[in-house]
């Protein structure tokens, strides 16, 4: 049982390792396309980002121009 565990463990933190090489290797240190805009089940009902306000059809606000 206790192998499970450790080996869950080990296999998380392998993971989280990864995601921040990742950033490491992109410009900006920022993932793109996670504005919620992006969602199709948001897009469908309507919802604005709750991060930059975006609306559906409207370009990230938090994107440079």
């Amino acid at each position: 049982m206790m192998a499970v565990v450790v080996a869950s463990v080990v296999l998380v933190l392998i993971a989280f390792f990864l995601f921040s090489v990742r950033l490491l290797f992109v410009k900006g240190g920022e993932f793109r396309g996670t504005c919620a805009g992006n969602s199709s089940f948001l897009r469908k009902d309507g919802i604005a980002c709750g991060v930059c306000g975006r609306q559906p059809g409207e370009a990230c606000g938090k994107e440079k121009s």
